[in-house]
């Protein structure tokens, strides 16, 4: 039996809001990240959460094919919304995400965090939290095209993207830790304030990697 158009619209409509509603899953984790501290990692927190559900939504069309490779029959998207009213929704909802949450929302979001860390540390509480959710945020746009350039396309493209994910945090980011953390021991040290953690802490980011590669021999 032929698949009804209608159901064919609104399966491309799923397909074509899931990029527009990626940014929003981007945007939230963001905002989670601050909750979380800004620079500790929950195991399933909120911020681990909302980037999976970017990865999911981004990668979305491979994740059906892997599916209807199971043997499972999904209907093909037919490329376009035919139906008037759904491709107007489609319109207005990625109109609103383009316009309002990236253009105007996030950046304010920004400032909010900016102003909340000038008043933490006018408190004599650490600012560094809701300076990494500002940044975060304020480099929304750059993050979603570098998650969207490491869609390797294939059935697998989720966990592609995950293992990409991983590889940028230990080789870009946690070398770029390890040297604040060496700073943050060297004014502790001339504070006379402990910074023996900071050394550790810096070693460890540095063989995380190492870390891995050996965990992985020992459970072979």
């Amino acid at each position: 039996m032929q698949t009804p158009q209608f159901l064919l619209d609104l399966l491309q409509l799923l397909l074509d809001l899931a990029v527009p509603a990626a940014f929003c899953t981007l945007a939230a984790a963001g905002v989670s990240l601050r909750h979380e501290g800004g620079i500790n990692f929950h195991v399933n927190g909120r911020a681990g959460k909302w980037i999976l559900w970017t990865i999911v939504l981004l990668t979305l069309p491979q994740l059906l094919s892997w599916v209807a490779a199971q043997g499972i029959n999904i209907p093909s998207a037919s490329g376009s919304v035919g139906t008037s009213w759904l491709a107007s929704m489609e319109t207005v909802f990625k109109n609103f995400v383009n316009q309002i949450v990236v253009a105007k929302l996030v950046p304010i979001l920004a400032a909010y965090f900016v102003l909340k860390a000038t008043l933490d540390g006018a408190s004599g509480e650490n600012p560094l939290g809701s300076i990494v959710a500002a940044l975060f945020l304020m480099s929304l746009s750059a993050t979603m095209q570098l998650f969207q350039g490491w869609n390797s396309g294939s059935q697998y493209a989720m966990t592609d993207m995950l293992a990409s994910l991983w590889n940028y945090i230990a080789g870009q980011i946690l070398p770029g830790a390890a040297g604040l953390a060496c700073v943050g021991a060297v004014i502790n040290l001339v504070r006379h304030r402990p910074w023996s953690r900071l050394v550790f802490v810096a070693i460890s980011f540095l063989s995380v990697s190492g870390l891995l590669s050996l965990f992985r021999a020992m459970a072979a």
